[in-house]
């Protein structure tokens, strides 16, 4: 079906809210192959302080444009071109930049926390601006001396950061595995908390980068500037951890012998305590019922345990980062001081195991997570009553009509959570 030719731009370099409504609608029309629909091709234009939230402007070109302090949030930019383009500023938070091209992008103060960036090139590449005289200015340098640049809580899985000038940039928090990091410039990068397995640091200067608590697992540093570097409490292919294959038993001869220890109440049988122990290269777990196991201190790390049963069980300072955990069911666990930074647990049922007694009354037996990092944990949906919370680190989490009742969340760290919807009626909170 023949589309319609772009609109002209603006004739001005500047574009006002109005016309960039009128653009992204008709760009809606261009992405659904229907007549009247034109491609959004805004080069050189300013656009700062514009709102594109929720806008999807996937194919479209910002080529040399102005987009600080524009609100990019919640939106769907797949394959979208913003080379050499001025996002300083900018709010991308929660946005899709799949395969879009950053290359020669000023994002200088940007915040793209919990956006993704997957195969998406932020290489390096010369910054220009359009003067009134129509001259090419190369604005890079200055703005970097000023601003940084905001990652943290991204997802950068499998992107090429290949060159990118990102002194001092946040990507605390971030999910970076996979990610190509080659002959970068990183001097005094924070990338706390960060999953780094797989990445590929080749070439690249680290000097006075933070790297403390992250996954290294996998990382190539090969030929890289470490001088500084803080891996301390990195989780590296050298790290001292217990093997599974060293228990010598099965997983299902394991599991046996474990429900044997459930169903004669500890008289039969041997509980399965899979404490301290590194659960990573298990196949299938989640498949497995793990009801009332032992794993104090294990590595749970990226393992797919959707729907998994995994009542009653403790899991103390366990780590389950970038878990699977939809819809598992945890009720009446403990998981204090756990990691489950950028865990999914979207409808998932955390909720408290009751417990009938001899005088009619009920006893709950609820999840503690008492001091559990959940930074950027997505629990949409999930079911959390008379949990535990005390304590715990809920930042950037994502609450969204989440089931909180009764919840105890006395000295919870709730920054910038996302709680729409919540239920939150008797909920324990700090004055």
């Amino acid at each position: 079906m023949a589309r319609s030719e772009p609109p002209a731009p603006p004739s001005s370099g500047r574009v006002t809210q109005a016309q960039l409504d009128d653009i992204v609608k008709k760009h809606g029309i261009f992405l659904k192959g229907i007549r009247g629909g034109a491609r959004a091709v805004l080069k050189f234009k300013d656009l700062s302080n514009l709102s594109f939230q929720k806008a999807d402007l996937s194919q479209a070109d910002f080529t040399g444009s102005q987009l600080n302090n524009c609100n990019l949030s919640h939106g769907r930019f797949n394959g979208t071109s913003f080379f050499a383009c001025d996002l300083s500023h900018a709010n991308m938070e929660e946005s899709d930049f799949t395969r879009a091209d950053f290359r020669g992008a000023v994002i200088a103060g940007a915040n793209l926390t919990g956006a993704d960036l997957k195969s998406a090139d932020l290489r390096e590449g010369r910054i220009m601006e359009k003067s009134k005289q129509s001259i090419m200015q190369d604005m890079a340098q200055d703005a970097e001396k000023t601003h940084r640049t905001v990652f943290t809580g991204s997802r950068l899985r499998a992107t090429n950061l290949s060159g990118a000038r990102a002194a001092s940039a946040d990507f605390s928090d971030a999910d970076l595995s996979g990610v190509i990091i080659k002959d970068a410039d990183l001097k005094g990068a924070n990338f706390e908390g960060a999953n780094l397995s797989k990445a590929d640091f080749t070439g690249t200067d680290l000097s006075n980068a933070n790297m403390r608590s992250t996954i290294l697992t996998g990382a190539i540093l090969l030929h890289t500037e470490t001088a500084g570097l803080n891996t301390e409490g990195a989780l590296t292919d050298k790290s001292e951890l217990n093997r599974f294959e060293d228990l010598k038993k099965s997983l299902s001869e394991l599991l046996s012998e474990h429900t044997a220890w459930i169903a004669t109440a500890g008289k039969n049988g041997v509980r399965l305590d899979l404490s301290g122990i590194d659960m990573r290269k298990v196949e299938n777990l989640g498949d497995y019922s793990l009801t009332a196991i032992k794993a104090v201190g294990a590595n749970f790390l990226s393992q797919d345990l959707s729907g998994v049963e995994l009542q009653s069980a403790l899991l103390d300072e366990s780590d389950f980062r970038d878990c699977k955990l939809d819809y598992a069911d945890l009720r009446g666990s403990s998981l204090k001081n756990a990691i489950l930074a950028r865990a999914n647990f979207t409808n998932a049922n955390l909720s408290a195991l009751q417990f009938a007694q001899p005088d009619g009354s009920t006893w709950l037996q609820r999840v503690n997570l008492s001091g559990a990092n959940l930074r950027y944990a997505h629990l949409k949906n999930a079911d959390l009553r008379d949990a535990i919370l005390i304590g715990a680190d809920l930042s950037h989490a994502i609450l969204v009509n989440c089931d909180l009742r009764r919840a105890d969340l006395t000295g919870a760290i709730l920054d910038n959570a996302d709680m729409t919807g919540a239920l939150l009626a008797g909920t324990v909170q700090d004055q």
